[in-house]
């Protein structure tokens, strides 16, 4: 009998191919993605779920299984209401949690990012370490949180600045050095890689990973 995965978010980029990891690898025999509206795809260990994210706690009977990945994420574009965009990068991950955790789930894996921190003067970084810290204080046994700086890999999506961003940072990457190393950007595959390989290992503990801890996971 294999593990069941929750995915959410796996309409973006990083979650996009953690999706494709999870449906190719064996260790897993049953993925729930829960999703705003479905997705294109068939997979006979797929299970798509499609909820009312200001809802969560009608669908808690569901969250149950090996591991939860939150991929979960706006942009300022999509979403210019601060309010709406704390609730779509914090409480809905949050609330997730929290309900996965009260049924038994030991391992959440969040994607954040570089430079997250709760007492940030930047609305960003400081709406990614609000959830880590409360992530942290949820109490799951094992609790990976990934920071990436610049994200490639294919997005659907295009976005003319952030591609402008991708090449420029393509060139000074190898720039970057010592402890500069963790803004170096990255493709996406990288950590969904990281968060599959990850989720078999079930290392107890809070587990915080940059460039080269991803990389090297």
């Amino acid at each position: 009998m294999g593990y069941k995965a929750i995915i959410v978010g796996a309409s973006g980029l990083v979650g996009d191919k953690l999706l494709t990891v999870m449906l190719n690898h064996a260790e897993y025999d049953e993925v729930l993605v829960l999703v705003r509206k479905k997705l294109p795809v068939e997979h006979k260990k797929l299970v798509q779920m499609v909820i009312n994210f200001d809802d969560l706690p009608k669908y808690a009977a569901s969250l149950t299984g090996h591991a939860v990945f939150s991929c979960l994420g706006t942009t300022n574009a999509k979403t210019p209401d601060k309010e709406q965009y704390r609730k779509i990068d914090h409480d809905y991950p949050l609330r997730i949690a929290e309900l996965a955790k009260a049924n038994g789930v030991e391992q959440f894996h969040l994607v954040s990012a570089v430079g997250a921190n709760a007492g940030s003067s930047t609305f960003y970084l400081k709406l990614k370490g609000d959830l880590e810290d409360s992530l942290k204080a949820v109490g799951f046994k094992s609790l990976y949180i990934y920071q990436p700086s610049m994200l490639y890999g294919g997005r659907k999506d295009q976005r003319t600045f952030e591609n402008a961003l991708i090449s420029l940072f393509k060139v000074i990457d190898h720039l970057m050095m010592g402890g500069w190393r963790k803004y170096r950007s990255i493709d996406a595959a990288n950590i969904a890689n990281a968060m599959f390989r990850n989720s078999l290992k079930s290392a107890p503990g809070i587990h915080t990973y940059t460039f080269d801890q991803i990389k090297n996971a």
